[in-house]
Formats: C-alpha cells, sequence, structure tokens
C-alpha cells in the first residue's frame, strides 16, 4: 500500500492499531492453525487453514480456491495483486483497494482513473459495516455499481461546497465529503466518479475529485484530504470470505467437501457467500481442521475453593464438599448452603426473651427472599423474552455489536425509570432518556408487549435491525430482556423531531428550503435501502415527521421500527392486522390490509407535503373534505393554486421550480393505487438529481422562464418574495452560476 507523504497520519495510526491488535490475537494460538507439514506463517501473517500455500495445504472445490502465496514475507492471494494481513478464523482478513480520481488542470481537461475496481471473487465478498464508500470533493458525484449474491446493486453519493471554510474536519455528510454504505454480499464494485463543473469553481483548492471504499475505522476525514489524496493508490479494506454453498444441511451431506472438522457446528451469515466453521461449547482450535476439547479444570478456581474440578469432554463438573453445593448463578462454583435450622434459633430467642432479634431475623429472611424472588423472576422473563436465543445467536457472531444490558444498569442510567426522564410516548411505548456508566447518551424504548409466540421473529428482527449500520437510521445499540416489557437501547439525538420543527413558528424558520430538500433526499435514501438493500427486505409501516429525529446538524434520522415487517424475497405483498398513523397511513393498505413497500411509499409522500406546505397532516377541529392535509393540497393542484398552500418562509422566487417537481413527486407517491405510486429507489435519484441541478440554472436563465413557473403554481406576482438562502449548509447561491452545464447523465446514479 503505497500512501503520499502528505496524507493524514490517521489512516496509518488506526489501520497498524487494528493489525496490531489482530496479531496479538494470533499470538494466544495454542493449538494448530495449519494442515500437518504445511507452512503456517508468511514473515509476520499466520496462515490458518483453510488458507495455505503448497498441494494439499488449502482447501479447494469446483467453486472456490484458498491458495496463498508469500513474495518477500508478503501473503497474496492468487491473481489479486494485493497483500492480505490479519486472516480471522472468523471470516475476515485485510487488503487493499484502489483509489479513483477525476482531476482537472488550469484548461479543465480531466485526468481519471482507469483502474478496475472488480477486484474481489468468489468467495470473497467486501464486509458491508466495516466499509464504507466514501467520496471526497467540492464538485464530486459519484455512483457505485456492482453484483451482489442477490443480483445486481446501484447507489451513490454526491459532495458538494462553495469555499474551503465551509468544510469541518471529521464531518462526512455532503460538504467536502459524502458516504453511503455498500450492500450485503457484494463482490464487485465499479465507480463512476463525475464532476458537474469541471471543478471550475473550486480549482483553487480542490483540482480533484476521489471515490474510493474504505475500511471505516481506518478513515477520518480532514479537509486536508481534498488536495493530500493526490498519488495515494490504494487504501486498506476489510474482506468478508466463506466456504461456497449457503447451506449447512445440504453442505453436510457431501462429505468430501465438507470444510468443517469434529467438534463443530456450521453457520450462515447474512451477505456472505457461504458458510463458516465454529468450535463447539466446551471445545477449541481452527474448526476447519478439527476442535479440541477444553481442560476447564486448568483453572485452579474453577470451581471455587470448596470444590474438586472435574474435566469431561465438552464440560467439566464440580464436586463439592459437604455442607456446600453448586449454585448456576456462579457459573456451577460451590458455595455454602443457605439451609439454616430456624426452629431452634426460634425457641432459643423466644426462651432468651430476644423479640427484637427475631425481628430482624424474619426481616434479614424476607429481604433475601424477596431478593432471590426477583432474581428468578428476571430470568424467567429473560427466557420468556427470547434472551437464550439471542445469547446464542450471538455466540455464533451474529449480533452485529448488539449489546445485552442488565435491568440494573438501566435503571441507574434513568433514575429507575423516573417520569423526569420521559422524552416521548407513542402508541408502542414510552422513550426513557439515560446516561450509561461510561456517560453515553442514550435513549431507551419500553415497548408494551411482546407476543411470546413470536419470540424467535421478535430477536430476528432486533439483530436485523442492529446491523442496519446508516448514519439516517437512529441506531439499535442493544435490548434488555431481563424484564415483563423488552426494553430497546438507541442512540439518543439531541435535536426533537421533524414534526416539532415543521409546526413550530420559530423552528420552521430555520428550515430553509435547502435543508428541507437535504432531509427529505435522506429519508428517501433510508426507505431505498431498506426496501432494494436489505436483506430481507423491511417495510417500516409508521414513517411520519415525528419519527424523523434531527440532530444538531439538521440531518435526518428514522427512527420507530416498532410495527416495522420483514418480508422475504419471494414476497411481494404480506396480509397484516393493519397499524400505523392516521393521515399518514396508505388508503390501499386501510381497504385491503395488504401491506407492501408502497405503503412506505405512500407514507413519505405526506411528508414530503409536510415539508413543502409546513401544514399538519390532520386537523380534527376543521370540515371532513379539509380534515386531511392530503385532500387539501390535491385539491390546490387541480385547482392551480399550491402557492396558497406553501409554507410563507420557502415560497419565494428561487424555489419555485423545484417546489412544483416536489409537488408533483409528492402526488405521485400519494396515488390511491400503489401501483401507481413510485419505487422509493426512483424517488431518491429524483430527488438527488433536482438538488444536483438546481447548481445548473442561472440568474438569465430564471428570469426567463419565471412567467411559466408562476403558471405552473398559480401565482401572482405579489404571491412570492425573493429567497435567501446562501447561508444554507451545502448550497451555491444563485449569483454565482453564470453559464448552462448539461445535467449529469442519470445513467451514472441509475445503475443502468
Amino acid at each position: 500500500m503505497e500512501f503520499s507523504p502528505m496524507v493524514s497520519l490517521t489512516f496509518l495510526v488506526v489501520w497498524l492499531v487494528q493489525i496490531s491488535s489482530s496479531f496479538s490475537s494470533y499470538s494466544a494460538y495454542d493449538f494448530p492453525i495449519a494442515k500437518p507439514g504445511c507452512v503456517d506463517r508468511c514473515g509476520d501473517e499466520r496462515i490458518p487453514y483453510p488458507f495455505g500455500m503448497g498441494e494439499g495445504c488449502y482447501y479447494h472445490d469446483q467453486y472456490s480456491n484458498f491458495s496463498v502465496e508469500c513474495n518477500s514475507s508478503q501473503l497474496n492471494t492468487l491473481g489479486s495483486g494485493f497483500p492480505i494481513t490479519n486472516i480471522s478464523l472468523g471470516g475476515q482478513f485485510h487488503t487493499s483497494n484502489y483509489v479513483g480520481y477525476d482531476c482537472y488542470d488550469q484548461h479543465n481537461q480531466s485526468t481519471k482513473s482507469n483502474t478496475p475496481w472488480n477486484i474481489l471473487g468468489y468467495p470473497y465478498t467486501f464486509n458491508s459495516t466495516a466499509n464504507k464508500f466514501i467520496v471526497i470533493g467540492c464538485d464530486s458525484v459519484a455512483a457505485v455499481q456492482g453484483t451482489t449474491n442477490l443480483g445486481d446493486y446501484a447507489t451513490g453519493c454526491f459532495s458538494l461546497c462553495n469555499r474551503k471554510a465551509d468544510v469541518t474536519d471529521g464531518l462526512c455528510s455532503g460538504m467536502g465529503c459524502c458516504q453511503t454504505l455498500i450492500p450485503n454480499g457484494a463482490w464487485q464494485i465499479n465507480v463512476s466518479l463525475a464532476s458537474l463543473y469541471n471543478h471550475s469553481f473550486v480549482s483553487s483548492f480542490n483540482p480533484c475529485s476521489f471515490a474510493f471504499v474504505i475500511a471505516e475505522d481506518a478513515f477520518q476525514f480532514s479537509v486536508d484530504n481534498l488536495t493530500n489524496l493526490v498519488g495515494v493508490e490504494t487504501l486498506p479494506v476489510i474482506v468478508d470470505w466463506a466456504i461456497p454453498n449457503n447451506n449447512c444441511d445440504e453442505a453436510k451431506t457431501n462429505k468430501s467437501s465438507y470444510a468443517c472438522g469434529m467438534n463443530t457446528k456450521c453457520y450462515v451469515e447474512n451477505g456472505t457467500l457461504g458458510y463458516r466453521c465454529g468450535c463447539n461449547q466446551g471445545y477449541e482450535g481452527n474448526p476447519y481442521l478439527g476442535c479440541q476439547d477444553i481442560d476447564e479444570c486448568r483453572n485452579p478456581n474453577q470451581c471455587g475453593k470448596y470444590g474438586a474440578c472435574t474435566n469431561n469432554v465438552g464440560s467439566y463438573e464440580c464436586n463439592c464438599i459437604k455442607g456446600y453445593h453448586k449454585d448456576s448463578d456462579v457459573n456451577g462454583r460451590c458455595v455454602a448452603n443457605n439451609k439454616k435450622k430456624i426452629w431452634p434459633i426460634i425457641v432459643g430467642v423466644s426462651l432468651s426473651g430476644g423479640a427484637a432479634f427475631l425481628l430482624v431475623f424474619l426481616f434479614c429472611f424476607y429481604s433475601a427472599w424477596m431478593r432471590r424472588k426477583e432474581m428468578m423472576s428476571r430470568q424467567n422473563f429473560f427466557k420468556k423474552n427470547g434472551g437464550e436465543i439471542l445469547q446464542q445467536k450471538l455466540s455464533s457472531t451474529q449480533g452485529g455489536g448488539i449489546r445485552i444490558f442488565t435491568h440494573v444498569e438501566l435503571q441507574m442510567a434513568t433514575n429507575d425509570f423516573n417520569e423526569s426522564q420521559i422524552i416521548g410516548r407513542g402508541g408502542f411505548g414510552t422513550v426513557f432518556k439515560g446516561q450509561l456508566v461510561d456517560k453515553k447518551v442514550v435513549a431507551i424504548k419500553k415497548s408494551k408487549g411482546v407476543d411470546e409466540r413470536q419470540v424467535d421473529q421478535f430477536i430476528n428482527e432486533v439483530l436485523l435491525l442492529s446491523k442496519i449500520n446508516s448514519r439516517y437510521v437512529v441506531k439499535l445499540l442493544g435490548c434488555c430482556l431481563e424484564t415483563e416489557v423488552p426494553l430497546l437501547v438507541y442512540e439518543y439525538i439531541d435535536n426533537g423531531t421533524l414534526f416539532e420543527h415543521l409546526h413550530h413558528k420559530a423552528n420552521a424558520s430555520k428550515l430553509s428550503w435547502s435543508i428541507r430538500l437535504r432531509i427529505a433526499s435522506e429519508i428517501a435514501g433510508v426507505l431505498s435501502y431498506l426496501h432494494s438493500i436489505a436483506s430481507p427486505p423491511i417495510i417500516h409501516r409508521d414513517i411520519k415527521s415525528s419519527n424523523i429525529l434531527l440532530d444538531h446538524n439538521y440531518t435526518a434520522k428514522v427512527s420507530d421500527f416498532g410495527i416495522s415487517r420483514l418480508i422475504s424475497s419471494d414476497d411481494d405483498e404480506v396480509a397484516t392486522m393493519v397499524q400505523g398513523t392516521l393521515g399518514y397511513l396508505d388508503p390501499e393498505y386501510m381497504q385491503t390490509g395488504i401491506l407492501t413497500e408502497k405503503s412506505d411509499v405512500y407514507s413519505f409522500g405526506i411528508v414530503l407535503i409536510e415539508l413543502i406546505t409546513g401544514k399538519k397532516v390532520l386537523e380534527s377541529n376543521k370540515s371532513e373534505a379539509e380534515k386531511f392535509l392530503s385532500n387539501g393540497f390535491l385539491a390546490s393542484l387541480k385547482e392551480n393554486h399550491l402557492v396558497r398552500m406553501l409554507d410563507s418562509s420557502i415560497s419565494c422566487t428561487d424555489n419555485i421550480e423545484q417546489l412544483n417537481e416536489v409537488a408533483m413527486i409528492a402526488k405521485r407517491c400519494i396515488s390511491v393505487r400503489g401501483e401507481e405510486r413510485p419505487c422509493m429507489r426512483d424517488v431518491e435519484r429524483e430527488l438527488v438529481l433536482l438538488a444536483a441541478r438546481a447548481k445548473e440554472i442561472s440568474i438569465e436563465v430564471f428570469q426567463i422562464d419565471s412567467s411559466k413557473n408562476k403558471a405552473m403554481l398559480g401565482m401572482q406576482s405579489t404571491d412570492y418574495g425573493i429567497c435567501d438562502d446562501s447561508s444554507s449548509t451545502g448550497q451555491y447561491s444563485a449569483s454565482y452560476i453564470t453559464t448552462q452545464q448539461p445535467l449529469l447523465d442519470t445513467t451514472i446514479l441509475s445503475g443502468r
């Protein structure tokens, strides 16, 4: 991997720490990791089977080949050209990937990278949670296209800014830097990199656009990245590997190709191109060679000082001395019996006249009994709510970083769930603000209940939602299952809901048109991801402005997946009990009970109308015809009087055409028939291109077309004012643009 001297030390320091950490884990191995007689090291790198060098030392079948080679103490997969490091038996290794660039000289002549991007082949995939796709530049648009095990995909983002002073270190949200997710199971990545204005407005401080996939922990954006990436050829990425075959039962039937050894289990992780092997409980070793029994009795305190440890195959047993017993609450160690001879004590106390002592004794006995009862109750709730299932899946590395909290931890965080800590109430639970021991502020949701018959589904949904790794989704951090009602722990978002901002005059004035347009595209991007990329797809079912949180930068965060529905790839529609919020609820879903992703599209359309009108979705004190915002919106379009409904703080000369186009998108989204609504992928693309196209409208062209735009909205010359949106984040003022440029080729973002 080659870095120019100017590259921020962040890349190197973080990556070296990661490598050091991974290597130290290998040094703890006290079991063979390679086949007998095979080389198990290349320089400082360990080579665990199924990887290997030389005939008979690596796994291979008709679909895959895990052969590696060692060149000058560097380990390479055959044909990749990149060194690999830190091969993990958990299914990852580190390698490098090319940096794409698009640079312009003083004559606006472009120099582009022509490096191929599809560096991975079966059975290797880019890790979707540990890597990010990054675009850097102040006049940059990039699209990512490729292939997963589910088919082709396309995504992308754009990065814009006026001045270097607008860019902030550490903030990669569209000003000089943008980022997006890579879908699960991506084994091919191709990047299209373009510029809107050939960097002509920003060439003095940013002559190039850069795009690359990089390990998230190895990257922190710096303003210097606008220039210091010139000459950087490669950057680190994390790659997943697995044995080809997504069905463990099927793999086991072919004993000659089954990769797991003795005393192991086979499991499949979402997004990989095959299965992995792990040691059974009580065993350790390389699961692809076979796992060995652990001698738990090597620990002299395994059974406590009052017990003798006996090692069994795959387990151990504690034999306690007289007067002591095994206690499951302390890992089977021997503890003193709690049986007391109560009656002799009572008689003795009575005879000695110690009535007070008796009362103290009974109080202590009762307290201990209550603590024991509470502990048993928590254990029962934990089991009823699927805790054992969740622990099992976490132990097989399916957890996605989710944490199981204890009830005591969350009691301390919320001052015993004090009423003063409540920050929200909804139809599906109450939300408390809390602070954990490590000072991290979180939001804790107390749900109304979980159907015991659907515990498996509840746990699977918790695991899946914890893996939705988008900066525009409120991240699920973990859960507590020790209470009758499960508690879900989320990251805390500090700037309230979109509803609170839109429907409070002082707050609404801070939401400029550019911010509202960005918020709309961010929400659309999340729904597009949930519908098209998430596996299995997810229907949110309750998209509304009060479920969209805003952080201090007014970045949208979609929340409240409490009634989300997972759908298999075979199901286009699902019959469910109708749930949702009146005013946002899809009328076709209300009539038929058939839920589809177009139900989310309808709800999103209502949110779009809220964004451009600033009006509430439901006004109960009005007539039936005027009660619902959607009715008034459609009537105003039909009568060519949309301007009368628009929010006065954003309806102005500069925004006429954009407001009309967003209104048309909203109209299509709230079509009565679901089949007539667009998919969220198309809506996202239209909103992104609308924001990009806004940069290409010159002052002269706007003046020529202003009368046409007024007619589209049914406006009189006195109906609108002049916008001054120059302070809005990430937006050009019209005065900066004096020439027309051709629109960006939409095939870049559409993937066609």
